[in-house]
């Protein structure tokens, strides 16, 4: 009964607060337009808005963010392990321009997907043969501009705290444009909501961490030994013991 009140209760407070998100967004947006290429002021707003409002300000919900200092200037690719429909919401509370790499159905929600296209989020077409290259390209492009990229490298939600083997396209980035890999480790957000709900939990304690960068000079030239390596480094992180190669949830978690 609990959860059902507190989806209620969101879900309420959410469509009387989005409206006047959106229109906020929307004036900044015109008014930085000729200044603001990047949208970075708008990034911002949304960044402050989701964190303050949808998560430090909702009672029984915790968050702390640990390791901003740690985020360098410029390009960057952020990986985050990938867990809950709330992951990206607990990364905006990081405070740093970056574009995030969505799936194309998020884009086309009501208020949420008019704010992103704004921000020139990267949308990603699940299903289509050329969309991860296409996806990869517009990542690029914004690499070269100077601006960080945020990818969920397991692709998907992870069913377990274990995380999915992590695909390699973000870490063929960093590579091929010589920028640093950001490691972001995000716990307790399912414990807000599992996957994409619906139901939300009442109380949760949210933590944000950066882990210490790996300098393009370190990452090497196998993107496939670079996404082990710093899926490695989740594993100890989250105090978890790494899955055997082989073992019958590595093997699930392989095909996915």
């Amino acid at each position: 009964m609990r959860k059902y009140l507190v989806t209620i209760g969101f879900t309420l407070f959410f469509l009387v607060t989005a409206p006047v998100c959106t229109v906020l967004g929307t004036l900044l947006w015109l008014v930085s337009m000729p200044f603001d290429k990047n949208q970075a002021l708008l990034h911002a707003l949304v960044c402050r808005w989701c964190h303050y409002l949808y998560l430090r300000a909702w009672p029984g919900w915790r968050v702390r963010v640990e390791g901003r200092e740690l985020l360098p200037k410029g390009p960057a690719v952020f990986v985050a392990n990938h867990q809950s429909a709330m992951d990206i919401v607990a990364a905006m509370g990081l405070f740093h321009p970056f574009k995030f790499v969505s799936k194309s159905s998020l884009f086309k929600v009501p208020m949420v997907g008019w704010l992103m296209s704004m921000m020139r989020y990267v949308a990603v077409e699940r299903g289509h043969v050329h969309a991860m290259e296409r996806m990869l390209e517009e990542c690029r492009g914004w690499l070269r501009r100077g601006v960080a990229v945020l990818i969920f490298p397991e692709g998907t939600y992870a069913p377990v705290r274990h995380p999915l083997p992590f695909k390699r396209g973000a870490f063929r980035l960093a590579i091929e444009e010589q920028v640093p890999v950001v490691p972001v480790v995000l716990e307790g957000t399912t414990d807000i909501l599992e996957g994409d709900g619906p139901r939300m939990g009442a109380w949760a304690t949210v933590r944000v961490r950066v882990l210490p960068p790996l300098p393009p000079e370190s990452l090497g030239t196998d993107e496939v030994a670079l996404a082990a390596r710093v899926r490695a480094l989740y594993f100890e992180a989250l105090g978890l013991a790494p899955l055997q190669t082989g073992s019958g949830q590595e093997r699930t978690q392989e095909c996915a």
